[in-house]
């Protein structure tokens, strides 16, 4: 079905809770673990129905912030969602304590019963009127953000079209572009402290109630890392220090000579080329077409994916003034649909798009066909493997969307994906600290961040920028106020996509089968054991970042 003929309906969460009262006593009466399961099939088809309605209504809010009927359900499901979140572990912790657990586990596996041990650690009823506090302060940065009216080159642009001006090649209007982006982040600097500084507050607050001495632990719950740690992550970010940045380093330096320039500004940050960056050729529709091209020739399964996703409309990509920024990929389980949101603004960003968030809609799409619900519940830090993995595999048929800049694509995409690596833990690393020491002042916070950007990006100069030169560039990452502690899960999948690239350099076919499988696990297992199935090495285990950042040296001399 197409997306825009799906029908909506509010959910009443009253009803929805008499079904889950239902359930449970359903599953209490079972007399054994095959009655149980007929149960929980019950469950998933109540559950698809709530979240299926949830996405419905959020995706058509992102798609016009100024729709005021989708602006209510939003606000009501920002209000209701942890409502339902408690209803699912009343639940859930029936099930997992089920004198017919083994049976149970042998169905849906050991990870989901991990997972519900650490929802079971991370929810609570008491909880809800801080997380509903939370939805509101988020709803209200991305609004402020997707909001944004910039007066420039004779149009009003929001961030996302902005964006073609902070790479344009010539250096001036690079420059006027980032001021008048530094501006609008100066104009907007109080309301973005206090909206963070609330959000720090509200989770810290979320936490203790949960006798957590901080954030993190929860944070840590939330994100369902359930075969590792803090510890682990802090040893892979001491790697990168190690070994990344030096290697990241030796890449800006490279991009410097091939600009032109003695020094690296802020403004040339993300630029690869003096006469521009590589920009797709045709129209939003003939990218579609290429798109749709490509993962035809690229495997039977790819083919049938990107046909479903094309012909049922599940695409919005056009950047519009009144559209949430961002991109993503979320999933309609009543449809087994996944549905890429985004913002085309001309960009090679565009065809990131086509790439990544495809990657993430394929394995959707896949997992759809496993009846064991829980096996779509991935960790983040899979997740994106096959998003960013994905990038790498498409690259073959680049010419599709660059003509004679294919190759100047690939090799800013490979500088790219290797530069994040730093950037990406230093997110990580502020956040921790952010979390560890919720009484850090708005000012603090941003001495922080300047602390950690000489660390992981020592190249960076703002030039006196009056916002981002005072440790400001993290205000405009939607990750760090929407999605805490999300953003180290795209370095660890970043280094097993760049194993990828080694590997399918050296056998394409061979790599592409790793892939499928990994895809194909899902969540059924755990990530550390995932990944060494398909051939994968840790991100965690010592050495693995320095056996990487050997391989790509030979790209890059």
């Amino acid at each position: 079905m197409r997306f825009q003929d799906m029908p909506y309906e509010r959910i009443d969460f009253a009803k929805v809770q008499e079904e889950m009262e239902e359930l449970i006593r359903e599953l209490e009466a079972a007399k054994s673990g095959e009655e149980q399961f007929e149960v929980h099939k019950k469950y998933y088809a109540l559950t698809d129905r709530v979240m299926t309605l949830m996405t419905i209504a959020n995706i058509r809010f992102d798609i016009d912030t100024s729709d005021k009927f989708y602006e209510e359900e939003h606000k009501y499901y920002d209000e209701q969602g942890p409502v339902f979140s408690n209803l699912v572990l009343a639940y859930q912790k029936k099930l997992f304590a089920s004198p017919y657990r083994a049976y149970l586990e042998e169905k849906i596996g050991p990870v989901a019963f991990k997972n519900m041990e650490l929802a079971q650690k991370s929810m609570s009823e008491a909880l809800i009127p801080l997380m509903q506090e939370e939805n509101s302060l988020t709803m209200e940065y991305d609004k402020l953000i997707a909001g944004a009216k910039i007066d420039f080159d004779g149009r009003e642009l929001n961030l996302s079209l902005l964006r073609p001006y902070l790479v344009n090649s010539d250096r001036n209007v690079r420059r006027q572009a980032w001021e008048k982006m530094s501006a609008f982040f100066l104009e907007n600097e109080e309301k973005l402290d206090s909206i963070y500084d609330k959000l720090v507050k509200n989770r810290t607050a979320q936490a203790r109630a949960m006798g957590y001495e901080n954030y993190l632990e929860l944070g840590y719950y939330r994100m369902n890392r359930n075969c590792y740690g803090k510890d682990e992550v802090e040893a892979f970010r001491k790697q990168i220090k190690e070994y990344f940045v030096p290697f990241a380093e030796k890449l800006h330096d490279r991009r410097r000579q091939r600009l032109g320039l003695e020094k690296l500004s802020y403004i040339d940050e993300q630029v690869y080329f003096k006469d521009g960056n590589p920009a797709p050729t045709g129209t939003p529709e003939e990218i579609m077409a290429a798109g749709q091209k490509m993962y035809r020739e690229l495997s039977p399964e790819t083919a049938e994916f990107f046909d479903f996703m094309m012909e049922n409309q599940l695409f919005d990509v056009l950047g519009r003034k009144t559209k949430k920024a961002g991109g993503y990929m979320t999933y309609l389980p009543l449809y087994h649909a996944p549905f890429i949101f985004a913002n085309f603004n001309g960009t090679s960003g565009d065809v990131d798009v086509i790439t990544h968030e495809c990657g993430h809609a394929f394995q959707g799409y896949l997992a759809a066909q496993d009846p064991i619900r829980e096996h779509a519940d991935i960790g983040m830090e899979t997740a994106e493997i096959h998003s960013m993995s994905m990038e790498f595999f498409t690259e073959k048929w680049m010419n599709l969307f660059f003509g004679d800049r294919a190759q100047d694509y690939v090799e800013m995409h490979l500088e790219d994906a290797a530069a994040f690596i730093p950037y990406g833990c230093m997110v990580d690393e502020f956040q921790h600290i952010v979390y560890e020491h919720p009484e850090l002042t708005p000012a603090e916070r941003k001495q922080t961040w300047s602390r950690l950007e000489r660390e992981y990006k020592p190249h960076l100069d703002y030039e006196g920028d009056p916002f981002f030169g005072q440790g400001g560039f993290w205000q405009k990452q939607l990750h760090i106020y929407d999605y805490p502690l999300y953003y180290i899960d795209y370095c660890l999948a970043q280094t097993c996509a760049l194993q990828y690239k080694v590997k399918m350099d050296a056998d394409f076919t061979e790599a592409w089968k790793s892939y499928l499988k990994l895809c194909r696990l899902s969540a059924s297992d755990f990530y550390i054991n995932m990944i060494k199935e398909v051939g994968l090495d840790s991100p965690f285990e010592p050495g693995c970042v320095k056996n990487i950042v050997e391989k790509l040296e030979k790209y890059v001399k």
